[in-house]
């Protein structure tokens, strides 16, 4: 008798051999390596000022403000992380590696879409509007760590990995 369960099923790479070059290759990934950090700074730095209007009622334009640059930087991650997928996989999203983040990136983007909506045709009063802040700003942690899994997870492969190819250059 032979134990099914004795030898792990290998887990697919997150990159073959070809788009890993092609990810090391591209200056889009020092551009997403840049813009993420600062994104989530901008996001910091509005969650106070969301939080700080929401508490005391206080800082509403600074509040508001801070939100519509944090869409505009979203905007600009998504559209340079579409052009880097496009390099990397052949595909501008949903390419099978980052299926499920791309998808809940569109979450993302139709809530802060939907904050933006919200002010120009003040469709929501400023409370109403920095509650979906909140929600678009849940959703965009939720995203993040969804991408900080992966990453991470993509690291840990390429170590697992690198004894393995080092054996295979040594023969």
């Amino acid at each position: 008798m032979t134990d099914q369960h004795t030898q792990p099923t290998p887990r697919p790479l997150l990159y073959t051999a070809e788009e890993r070059q092609r990810r090391d290759a591209t200056p889009w990934t020092l551009v997403q390596g840049i813009l993420a950090p600062i994104q989530f700074l901008v996001f910091l730095v509005s969650l106070y000022l969301v939080i700080n209007y929401l508490v005391t009622g206080e800082g509403a334009s600074a509040a508001t403000a801070s939100v519509v640059i944090k869409t505009l930087v979203l905007y600009i991650i998504m559209i340079t992380g579409s052009i880097w997928e496009k390099v990397v996989f052949g595909r501008y999203l949903f390419a099978p590696a980052f299926f499920w983040e791309d998808v809940f990136s569109m979450l993302v983007l139709a809530l802060h879409t939907a904050y933006l909506i919200a002010v120009f045709t003040q469709t929501l009063d400023i409370h109403g509007q920095m509650l979906l802040a909140l929600a678009a700003y849940t959703t965009y942690l939720i995203n993040a760590a969804q991408y900080i899994v992966k990453l991470r997870a993509a690291r840990l492969d390429a170590a697992s990995r690198a004894p393995v190819a080092l054996a295979e250059v040594a023969e």
